[in-house]
């Protein structure tokens, strides 16, 4: 599944790189990161994740940086990526973590860390836009609509359901969680279909022959469409889906009447949208 642009899991790996990766030289700024590092990791462990928690930590890295400011090294420049990292990952503080990024780009320009600053800027902008789209398709609204063929070479529309109850559902194959949740999803349409619940599956996959032989095993019957770009899926694109499952379910009008529904809570949420509860 892919989560959040930097999620807590890649900054947990950078913080084991940090605490493995180097010699205990108490004069390496490397090794001095290390040792900030480990004090910021045994809060996070302990539960304690905002920043009026970490903000003895935060004041360390200025001095760090301020004590080998003439050093346009790797080792340097790591430390104002970790603090824009905690900012951005465990945070949620894109505004600071915006700031520091530039300041690497501007401070480490020919550092590793340096030369991908465009790159990370260019995803958080990315993943702003999708939190943009996402958070606009809220329970209540209207949802926007699509045209697009399905595997058969179908029209496929929400609007093509007209007074059915839709789940437009995000999956892929190779989505664990999306499998492990596929024979809810199979059982619920099968109660439901004859009652007036269609689903609109859109898959993630790029191998159009494992697609097709996933869904015929499974007996996946509804409508799927796929264009083989993946994560750059036209439809996952245009609604901010930045990970799987992810589903609307809409009413007979297109309004969304439930999001990202799961187990009993979608047969929960079908049978009252169908009026049978």
């Amino acid at each position: 599944m892919k989560t959040k642009l930097f999620s807590l899991l890649a900054g947990a790996a950078l913080l084991f790189h940090l605490q493995t990766g180097y010699a205990a030289d108490p004069a390496d700024p490397a090794a001095e990161l290390k040792t900030l590092v480990t004090q910021i990791q045994t809060k996070l462990e302990a539960g304690k994740n905002t920043e009026a928690d970490l903000a003895p930590e935060l004041k360390q890295f200025d001095p760090l940086l301020a004590e080998h400011k003439t050093e346009k090294t790797d080792a340097v420049a790591q430390i104002l990526y970790m603090k824009a990292m905690l900012y951005l990952n465990v945070l949620d503080n894109q505004d600071k973590g915006v700031a520091l990024v530039k300041q690497l780009k501007k401070d480490f320009p020919d550092t590793k860390f340096g030369q991908h600053a465009d790159e990370i800027l260019a995803s958080i902008a990315k993943q702003a836009a999708a939190d943009k789209i996402k958070s606009a398709l809220a329970v209540g609204t209207k949802f926007p609509d699509f045209d697009v063929k399905d595997l058969a070479g179908n029209s496929l529309s929400v609007a093509g359901h007209k007074g059915k109850v839709v789940m437009i559902d995000f999956w892929a194959t190779w989505c664990g969680p999306c499998r492990g949740e596929l024979p809810n999803v199979i059982a619920t349409y099968k109660k439901h279909h004859d009652q007036g619940f269609d689903i609109i599956g859109v898959s993630l996959d790029e191998d159009r022959d494992k697609l097709d032989s996933f869904i015929k095993a499974q007996d996946v019957t509804w409508p799927q469409y796929f264009d083989g770009k993946g994560w750059s899926n036209q439809l996952a694109v245009k609604y901010g889906i930045e990970s799987i499952p992810a589903d609307f379910l809409v009413d007979g009008n297109g309004v969304i009447i439930g999001k990202d529904l799961r187990g009993e809570a979608l047969e929960a949420a079908v049978t009252k949208a169908l009026g049978k509860d």
